[in-house]
């Protein structure tokens, strides 16, 4: 079955979450919840542990009573959607769980990325998109072509270093009511487009030239990493004098969706005095 999960059934014993993942030394996720929850006056734990993708379906049954919720992030998504008892519609779409709420009936399945690229890109004033075009054709750029559909978007170019890479995101794209066009990340010219989304790792090899090409037709960036800044394609449009930025933005809000379902069950119940949440967490981050 597969769907939304209703209303909160969680108990007040269920407090612990953590985020999962190999490697995850690196995550951020430990400091933005246990920012959150401080100003919501809750008393949760929340850790992170490395879980190999092989051994994820035997961690995931060795967890108790306690348990509330888990962050995913690579490799994990996909095992963390096969798990999942129902899933929102955009980790039906994507294929892809970063959020599993724990309850008494199973494990409920949600993918928060999504809303936090749509909520970046609206930070930065972009609230309605027509033409787009998103750099690399993984996992991230599945979350990406929805969120560009939420936002309006009619067509999307998808440059890979592969073009035949693309053509997931090209199927979805018909499912979504887009047009979805593949493009080598090696051409010489581009189209112009509202928006760029890179999803590349953040040490990604891109040459000047082609950083250069698609910042000359790329309108706003948004580049996922929020790691080794600036990366070589955010460098292009430092040269080409457009405008740009880097994944914070969408951290924080993926972070604040995956607190409102841990809090309600719910990702469209706000939470309250959210405004103080997102700016707590902001400063942890800033601060670490």
């Amino acid at each position: 079955m597969q769907g939304q999960p209703g209303r909160r059934v969680l108990t007040p014993e269920r407090h612990r979450l953590a985020v999962w993942g190999d490697p995850i030394a690196h995550s951020r996720s430990p400091r933005l919840h246990g920012a959150a929850y401080g100003v919501l006056g809750l008393d949760w734990e929340y850790d992170r542990r490395q879980v190999p993708e092989a051994h994820f379906d035997r961690a995931l049954r060795g967890l108790g009573d306690s348990w509330r919720g888990l962050s995913l992030t690579f490799p994990l998504k996909g095992a963390a959607r096969r798990a999942a008892a129902t899933l929102d519609r955009r980790a039906e779409l994507t294929g892809a769980v970063n959020t599993l709420l724990l309850r008494a009936d199973g494990a409920h399945g949600f993918n928060t990325d999504i809303g936090g690229i749509a909520a970046s890109l609206r930070d930065e004033g972009l609230t309605a998109v027509d033409r787009a075009r998103i750099v690399g054709a993984g996992a991230t750029a599945t979350s990406a072509l929805v969120a560009l559909a939420e936002l309006g978007a009619g067509r999307v170019e998808v440059v890979a270093r592969r073009p035949d890479a693309a053509a997931p995101l090209v199927a979805l794209g018909e499912d979504l009511g887009i047009a979805v066009v593949a493009a080598s990340i090696d051409s010489s010219s581009f189209a112009s487009v509202d928006a760029t989304i890179a999803t590349l790792p953040g040490d990604a090899a891109v040459g000047d030239a082609s950083a250069d090409a698609l910042a000359d037709a790329g309108g706003f960036l948004l580049d996922v990493v929020y790691g080794h800044w600036p990366t070589a394609l955010a460098r292009g449009w430092e040269r080409t004098g457009g405008r740009s930025t880097w994944g914070l933005g969408m951290l924080l809000h993926q972070a604040v969706l995956q607190v409102r379902i841990f809090v309600s069950g719910q990702v469209e119940v706000p939470l309250d005095d959210e405004a103080a949440v997102l700016a707590a967490m902001r400063l942890a981050v800033v601060e670490d």
